[in-house]
């Protein structure tokens, strides 16, 4: 009789436990999805994640006047000693969203803002942090980007893509500090440990890693619920950034776009399995200049072809490694 309520109890904790891992996955994969109201509003809310730390989650859309450009993750942890963010979203009134939100939870100044990478849809809304007086950290690499034809030019499109939200006062902000290949900044005794990953999917490619939290963001070199968007990125290099991050063996994941991962083991291999297909499938057609469109449309993509923004960006992700393998 003791042996079976001895079972039974045993049982019945490991179905608590079960049931409670449930809840968190679900919550992971839905309860922060933002809301896009009828009149155009967008609800920025923050995600609890860690005991000290919250992200805020985009659409998975591409950018546009009605999302406001919301199609990114920032995040942000609080210490006793103020609040680092880390990526600053697409337009300056979501930045200052994402401020009403760290509000809410703390009244400890924003001192600190890391740029996991230069793309339109993490850096516009720097400015309103920068106004604030926290020192913005960002790899090296970047000051290349804000150089560039290509930063002066998007900016402009934006303007007009994304106005209001985006519009003649939204500025470019170059870092306080540019980090190389690491760096560790404490604040309230909490370690933020930042790596250089890039060349992956942008040459300024940084992760960050809070030991006390078990977290890392990862920027977009995770992608979650959606295709990832490949651009000019370097696949082989993406592909080993992909590795020292489960080196780092951390509990929870927040990617660049879609929800947390709380198994970051399996969400990092799907984002490495694309980009090993992509590679896998225009490989042989790059390297003896086949035509792309052949090689494109001999391709299996019904694993991938029912996600978000597979229309969007497939092709174009395709086209980009064929290019990028000849130049190899």
């Amino acid at each position: 009789m003791h042996t079976q309520r001895y079972r039974i109890a045993i049982l019945s904790i490991a179905l608590v436990a079960i049931c409670f891992a449930d809840i968190l996955t679900v919550r992971a994969q839905t309860s922060s999805t933002p809301q896009i109201s009828a009149d155009g509003t967008i609800q920025v809310k923050a995600i609890q994640v860690a005991p000290n730390t919250y992200f805020v989650q985009g659409v998975p859309e591409m950018g546009s006047k009605k999302n406001q450009n919301f199609i990114s993750n920032a995040g942000f942890v609080v210490t006793p000693k103020g609040v680092v963010v880390i990526d600053a979203l697409g337009s300056p009134v979501l930045a200052q969203k994402l401020i009403q939100e760290i509000r809410k939870i703390t009244k400890q100044k924003i001192v600190a803002v890391v740029l996991t990478h230069y793309h339109a849809d993490h850096v516009y809304g720097l400015q309103e942090f920068k106004r604030l007086g926290a020192t913005i950290y960002a790899q090296r690499e970047g000051i290349n980007y804000l150089a560039s034809e290509t930063a002066k030019q998007r900016l402009i499109a934006s303007r007009v893509d994304f106005a209001p939200w985006v519009n003649e006062n939204t500025q470019l902000v170059p870092a306080d500090v540019w980090i190389d290949q690491s760096k560790t900044i404490t604040v309230g005794g909490v370690e933020f440990r930042i790596s250089r990953v890039g060349p992956a999917h942008a040459p300024e490619d940084l992760i960050v890693f809070i030991p006390s939290e078990k977290v890392l963001f990862a920027g977009d070199l995770v992608f979650r619920g959606r295709i990832p968007f490949v651009g000019n990125a370097d696949s082989r290099g993406w592909m080993s950034a992909l590795d020292e991050i489960q080196k780092l063996n951390p509990r929870i994941v927040v990617p660049g776009h879609g929800s947390y991962s709380t198994n970051p083991v399996a969400d990092i291999s799907f984002t490495r399995n694309y980009l090993a297909y992509l590679r896998e499938v225009m490989g042989p057609a790059a390297r003896d200049l086949d035509p792309f469109e052949e090689a494109y449309a001999k391709a299996d993509w019904s694993e991938y072809e029912g996600m978000p923004l597979f229309r969007a960006a497939n092709r174009m992700n395709a086209y980009n490694v064929y290019l990028s393998i000849q130049a190899e």
